[in-house]
């Protein structure tokens, strides 16, 4: 069974141990990645791969991240996230939400 995703594309975030921000771009119902890639780094209380994955742009980094669901909470600073991929999925952002380039189904 999977649980729902607590968070949604364009909503800012922050990490709960690694203490950055970031802004969701896209997100999996469940861990798609390698089992490789989950040995390597999910190191941090090995996080259920049957609830929701985040990925995130990572704010004054340059870097993306993909993050289970119980390491994020909501950011309510609302100061926009600094990254070179934002306009590649945002087309604005309002009150600490980022509004989709695209329409989604």
């Amino acid at each position: 069974m999977n649980k729902k995703a607590d968070f949604a594309i364009g909503q800012v975030i922050q990490h709960r141990l690694f203490n950055y921000r970031g802004v969701i771009f896209d997100v999996d119902a469940e861990f798609q990645g390698s089992e490789e890639w989950y040995e390597k780094n999910a190191k941090t209380g090995s996080p259920p791969k049957n609830e929701p994955w985040y990925h995130v742009l990572i704010d004054e980094d340059g870097r993306v991240a993909y993050v289970a669901q119980r390491n994020l909470e909501l950011d309510y600073s609302h100061e926009p996230i600094d990254h070179p991929l934002i306009p590649n999925f945002f087309a604005g952002y309002d009150q600490g939400q980022y509004q989709s380039r695209y329409v989604f189904n």
